[in-house]
C-alpha cells in the first residue's frame, strides 16, 4: 500500500508542453497548498489513514492469542462494510474532480502506481473479508 501511495498514478500535461506527475501523496499535499483543507482531510483521512488503522487492526485481529468476541466481531463487521467502498470512492471522485477541472486544456496519462494502489485496496478488501469469515467460523 505505500508504494501505491507514493508512486506517481498519473502525469497531467497542460498546453501540451507543462506536465506534472502526481501521487496520492503528492495530490494530497498540493491540496494543502492550495488551501483546500476539507478535501485535503476527507482524501487524506480516506485514502492514507483509515487504511493503515483498518491493516493495524487487522493484524491485531489476526495474532494467535486473539480469540474472537463480540466486540471484536462487530468491530470487524463494521470496518468490513466500510471498506468496500472507502478508498474507491474517493480515489474515483478524486480522478473526477481533476478531469472535469481541467477539461480540454490539459490530457492524463495514467501511470502503474494508480495499479498499485488500486491493487492494495483491493487485496485490504479481501484480507477483511478473509478474516471476516475466519472469525465467524471459530465462532460458530
Amino acid at each position: 500500500m505505500l508504494a501505491g501511495l507514493f508512486m506517481p498514478m498519473l502525469t497531467i500535461t497542460q498546453f501540451l508542453v507543462i506536465s506534472d506527475d502526481f501521487s496520492v501523496i503528492s495530490g494530497i499535499t498540493e491540496l494543502w497548498k492550495a488551501q483546500k483543507y476539507v478535501l485535503f482531510f476527507i482524501i487524506g483521512s480516506f485514502s492514507i489513514v483509515m487504511p493503515l488503522a483498518k491493516i493495524g487492526l487487522l493484524f491485531r485481529l489476526l495474532q494467535a492469542d486473539s480469540h474472537p468476541t463480540p466486540v471484536k466481531m462487530k468491530l470487524l463487521n463494521l470496518m468490513h462494510d466500510y471498506g468496500r467502498w472507502a478508498m474507491l470512492d474517493v480515489m474515483v471522485v478524486a480522478m473526477l474532480i481533476v478531469t472535469v477541472k481541467l477539461g480540454a486544456i490539459a490530457s492524463i496519462q495514467i501511470h502503474p502506481g494508480l495499479y498499485v494502489f488500486g491493487a492494495a485496496v483491493l487485496l485490504i478488501m479481501l484480507t477483511t473479508q478473509l478474516t471476516v469469515n475466519a472469525l465467524r467460523s471459530q465462532t460458530d
